[in-house]
């Protein structure tokens, strides 16, 4: 009985009809826009009032035009129209082996804007595609690709058996607050003054944490979001290891500032794209890959050339 009774009576070709009557101005337009005579048109939402028992037009002088229960018809109906246009584009994308989701690890050093406006492009020509996003930190990135958990990656280390492109090159530089007292040694800071001060750290999110750096202090606070420990460096509560590009913005205003290091004031760390299998990548995850290249390319055109170096 329930399905009976939410069976539509109106027919997608009776919506499509109506709608094109509104966006055409009248009968005589649609009818050359969908190459259908008029009286087929006029009978077509002739036969929809009397199913739906009201009226969607109403004639005010020489012309027709939508009644307030067919202007709300009409925006229902519109969007009736796109979401069966977008189902059957769905249905199409995966009768041809396009993905319905695709997964993407990202290490937390790559520039999430730059990420997000990749994605955007995307999403923009498959508004239908899921995408999954992971934030990894060292051995999470990895774990996610072995396990088939994202099509796909960037990370700043190749998994064993698996190959990578070059993205590009992640500058960090360590950083802390103006008022932390390694900025007041008057000389340069050294290693041994690094591990007498509290560090920073962000939590590795793979579950073995087999990949531990040697760089790390016994004193240190670690955390799981890269926010969390720019906000306690700006606090004064420790210093950190961190991309440029992340905290541009504080060193700009004056919240974080680059400790004067000894040596190694720089380090640098390159970024690979890693496909989980590229055999058996789909076409959504190719056309992702593309744009994270292609958009990364174009932004590091950009820094070379705000650097005069092009």
């Amino acid at each position: 009985m329930g399905s009976m009774m939410n069976q539509p009576q109106i027919s997608l070709d009776q919506w499509k009809v109506f709608v094109n009557v509104v966006e055409s101005g009248g009968y005589a337009r649609a009818a050359e826009r969908l190459h259908k005579s008029q009286s087929t048109l006029t009978y077509a939402v002739q036969k929809m009032e009397g199913l739906l028992g009201l009226k969607v037009f109403e004639i005010r002088g020489r012309k027709a035009v939508l009644t307030s229960a067919g202007q709300v018809l009409y925006r229902r109906g519109k969007e009736l129209l796109e979401e069966a246009a977008r189902l059957e584009t769905a249905a199409g994308h995966l009768a041809r082996g396009w993905e319905a989701e695709v997964g993407v690890a990202a290490e937390i050093i790559f520039p999430t804007w730059l990420l997000l406006q990749c994605l955007s492009e995307f999403g923009s020509a498959h508004p239908d595609t899921r995408i999954e996003i992971w934030e990894t930190v060292l051995g999470g990135t990895e774990e996610a690709l072995l396990d088939g958990r994202v099509d796909l990656a960037i990370t700043s280390s190749i998994p064993k058996g698996m190959v990578g492109d070059v993205l590009t090159a992640i500058r960090f530089v360590c950083a802390a607050a103006p008022a932390h007292p390694l900025h007041h040694l008057g000389r340069e800071v050294t290693a041994r003054d690094l591990r007498a001060h509290r560090h920073l750290v962000i939590r590795d999110t793979g579950t073995q944490r087999v990949r531990t750096a040697g760089w790390l202090n016994e004193q240190r606070w670690t955390m799981s979001a890269k926010a969390t420990s720019i906000r306690a460096a700006v606090m004064g509560l420790g210093y950190a290891w961190y991309p440029a590009e992340a905290i541009r913005s504080e060193l700009e205003n004056g919240q974080l500032a680059r400790l004067p290091l000894r040596e190694g004031s720089e380090r640098v760390a390159n970024m690979y794209l890693v496909f989980a299998d590229r055999e058996t990548a789909g076409p959504a995850t190719l056309l992702i890959a593309e744009l994270i290249r292609a958009g990364t390319g174009r932004e590091c055109l950009q820094q070379r050339s705000d650097r005069g170096e092009i």
